[in-house]
């Protein structure tokens, strides 16, 4: 019947539309839900606007130490946070509006509000959702949407894909209220800057707004459970962190938490509870809840199809497929690494498996990168020094400095670090981590070696450009096998 669709997704975040768009390209009948606005969070609220405003934050910095570069600027370059959040709004409005163009594009159905999976499919009979009108209110005007838009109704689906996302996670006593206790989305958008702020967390979002409000000239108090900041991270990564953000001013408690947060009229109150059990007064005009993400797994009808979940997210296998017939999920909802870039290739794999495209391969979360977009850069993929010993692996470790890079220091970015770690029976290489400008945009090289299988023979026999900050790369590898020829 033509009124089935093939597939029908329910989120239009990364996952969602790269799904979308790659179920249309294998001609699949397409239709994606959304109850808030095209490219769900990383677009509007995440991702892609963070980094806008980092970059304001990164050419502020780089006026700091014009000198530096022999030159001389008139006056004092200052932030005006009213502009600066201006232009990372008109950045997620422009990526939004592409959205919309792809959906187009790809005669992808546009379904507005929210979804509910009422029937599975079963014994060849199509799934069934119901659409209601969404309960959510964009925080901002949006651009038109696209024609080819539904709203509420039935809906009928061979295979549904579920890519609702996450939302910040939310401490009991301690919930954002807008005002003064901020969450990503206040953060990004703040009415005036403060003076000063503690953030809960040192996971990329925490450490990305610390160094963000930082390099404006706000005084920031991170406090983090865990021993390391940044404990995702190579322990050896997390310590030069630490110390490179602490030289910009950062100020960093570790191994305490946040208990309890008193408001003032214009102020709060953070009670930290450090390891010895005492506890510390910080006074600060905002304070930034960074405590991770939970799935948005609610009012989807999971429950009652009996699809499993666990710790708020839902179970899936390599492909996304959950335990029951015919219902797919994708991306954060689906369990960490919560990265946009895994949900982008979680919609791929997903929708190609359902189409039988062969030679489809499971989603392997060993080689997801992972990026932070603080001052220096922090980027990593595969095991950890730690990992890989827990792990039983006989290593060998590379590290090549910044500060023997010519490309570096060059750029006046002659602070970091390259380690790679690698099997030493093998030359399998296991993991690498990054610190250091631009480092993000180098750590995809490490990425397809992984992907490829390519051992540290194949890797010393590549050739690198000179001068560029990538020879660094190459130096460390030779570096685990005492071959390294700059350091």
């Amino acid at each position: 019947m033509s009124n089935i669709y093939d597939v029908i997704i329910i989120g239009s975040g990364p996952g969602g539309y790269v799904a979308a768009v790659r179920a249309a390209q294998l001609g699949l009948k397409t239709a994606i839900v959304e109850r808030e606005h095209l490219g769900g969070i990383c677009l509007n609220w995440g991702c892609v606007p963070t980094k806008a405003l980092l970059r304001s934050a990164e050419i502020l910095h780089f006026s700091q130490r014009a000198e530096s570069y022999g030159l001389k600027l008139e006056g004092k370059m200052t932030a005006d946070i009213g502009a600066v959040v201006e232009r990372s709004r008109g950045v997620s409005l422009r990526l939004n509006s592409g959205v919309g163009f792809l959906m187009k594009k790809n005669k992808i159905d546009v379904i507005w509000g929210e979804a509910q999976i009422s029937k599975p499919a079963k014994a060849g009979a199509p799934a069934e959702i119901v659409v209601k009108k969404s309960s959510r209110k964009a925080m901002e005007p949006q651009p038109p949407a696209p024609k080819n838009t539904l709203g509420e109704g039935t809906y009928q689906g061979k295979n549904i894909i579920v890519a609702t996302g996450a939302r910040p996670r939310v401490l009991p006593g301690i919930e954002p209220d807008g005002k003064l206790i901020w969450t990503y989305f206040e953060a990004m958008v703040p009415k005036a800057q403060p003076k000063s702020m503690v953030v809960m967390g040192s996971g990329a979002i925490g450490i990305e707004f610390a160094s963000f409000y930082n390099a404006l000239g706000v005084d920031v108090t991170v406090v983090e459970m865990m021993e390391n900041i940044m404990p995702v991270e190579d322990v050896e990564i997390s310590g030069l962190a630490r110390k490179a953000l602490e030289k910009h001013g950062l100020k960093f408690i570790t191994q305490a938490k946040v208990t309890k947060v008193e408001k003032g009229s214009d102020s709060v109150t953070a009670h930290v509870e450090t390891k010895d059990g005492k506890t510390q007064m910080i006074k600060a005009d905002r304070l930034i809840s960074a405590v991770g993400v939970q799935g948005n797994v609610e009012n989807l009808g999971l429950e009652t199809l009996g699809v499993k979940t666990e710790r708020g997210c839902i179970v899936i296998d390599g492909y996304g497929k959950t335990n029951v017939e015919g219902i797919y999920a994708i991306g954060d909802v689906a369990g960490p690494p919560m990265l946009a870039h895994k949900a982008e290739h979680e919609g791929v794999v997903c929708v190609e498996k359902i189409a039988g495209v062969p030679g489809v391969h499971a989603t392997n979360k060993a080689m997801i990168p992972g990026c932070t977009y603080c001052d220096p850069q922090v980027a990593s993929v595969g095991l950890t020094e730690a990992k890989a010993k827990e792990a039983g692996r006989d290593i060998r470790v590379g590290r090549f400095q910044f500060g023997a890079n010519g490309k570096a220091i060059a750029l006046g970015e002659d602070k970091g670090l390259v380690k790679t770690i690698f099997d030493r029976k093998t030359g399998e290489l296991l993991g690498a981590h990054m610190i250091g400008a631009e480092v993000t945009e180098l750590i995809q090289g490490f990425v397809v070696a992984m992907n490829l299988e390519t051992t540290e023979e194949e890797l010393m026999h590549t050739v690198f450009p000179h001068p560029t900050l990538s020879e660094m790369m190459k130096e460390s590898v030779l570096d685990a096998y005492g071959r390294a020829l700059n350091a």
